[in-house]
């Protein structure tokens, strides 16, 4: 098999250039929109990386941030990486074509799943600085491997602290409401769709996620939105905290209108 070009690397953040083979151009001229981010589910970053950048894997990512906060860059930004697999966000299926992929060094939910170094942290900050800043990449649309394939992935996961990440610049927050919040709270949104559960899944699809038909689709993207805006209970129950926290995100990236 041919040996994939080396390449100069997007970022000076960057501490190694690994090229892999598992890449490809963007459709129809797509430029990247969405800056995407992953664990790698494996015990070490040099493991992920060596898989990443094997041929028989059939994935890639354009970087890898390790346990100490060292990146690696295994795909030049401009092309298209393989990491996002079936997804969808906001209507678009090639999410590949329409993203940046950073995998984040973290055994996963299966193998000891712990919280993210701040080290660690502080290098995903800088580098999805960089990337937003070079890129223009709206801070809603800094999104979950989880939030693009509800049924499929849980990562980076609830131990990811997305709260830190956006008060640095990196992503779209509000604070979660308390898990014991009334439902009156949220009354203006049941009131707005009829009942919660339409609530949730015109507020979920305005945001973006794709919300199967039924009670089981509509549990899936609620763990979803939970995973990533509301980590303190991951259980895919509609409740008031849940759908509080929703709509004010929501809220948040609709334009006030202009006083008289």
């Amino acid at each position: 098999m041919m040996t994939p070009a080396a390449f100069a690397a997007d970022s000076s953040l960057v501490c190694e250039v690994h090229p892999s083979p598992n890449a490809g151009d963007r459709r129809n001229g797509m430029q990247p929109s969405i800056l995407l981010l992953h664990y790698t589910g494996m015990a070490s970053a040099a493991k992920a990386i060596d898989w990443l950048s094997d041929s028989e894997s059939g994935v890639s990512s354009h970087y890898v941030v390790d346990e100490q906060g060292r990146i690696t860059q295994l795909v030049p930004e401009a092309r298209r990486a393989w990491h996002a697999g079936v997804s969808c966000w906001a209507g678009e299926t090639d999410i590949n074509s329409a993203s940046i992929g950073i995998e984040i060094q973290n055994p996963g939910h299966a193998d000891g799943y712990h919280a993210f170094p701040r080290a660690q942290m502080r290098a995903v900050r800088d580098l999805g600085l960089d990337i937003q800043r070079r890129r223009a990449i709206k801070s809603e649309r800094v999104l979950a491997h989880s939030d693009v394939a509800t049924s499929r992935k849980m990562d980076p996961g609830e131990r990811f602290d997305w709260a830190w990440l956006a008060k640095a610049g990196v992503g779209h927050w509000v604070e979660p409401s308390p898990l014991e919040a009334p439902w009156r709270d949220v009354a203006a949104a049941v009131e707005l769709h009829g009942t919660a559960a339409q609530a949730a899944r015109a507020l979920l699809t305005a945001y973006g996620y794709v919300v199967v038909d039924g009670n089981a689709g509509l549990k899936v993207a609620v763990m979803a939105f939970q995973r990533h805006f509301r980590p303190a209970r991951v259980d895919g129950v509609l409740d008031a905290s849940t759908l509080q926290t929703l709509e004010r995100l929501v809220m948040a990236l609709t334009p006030a209108e202009p006083t008289a």
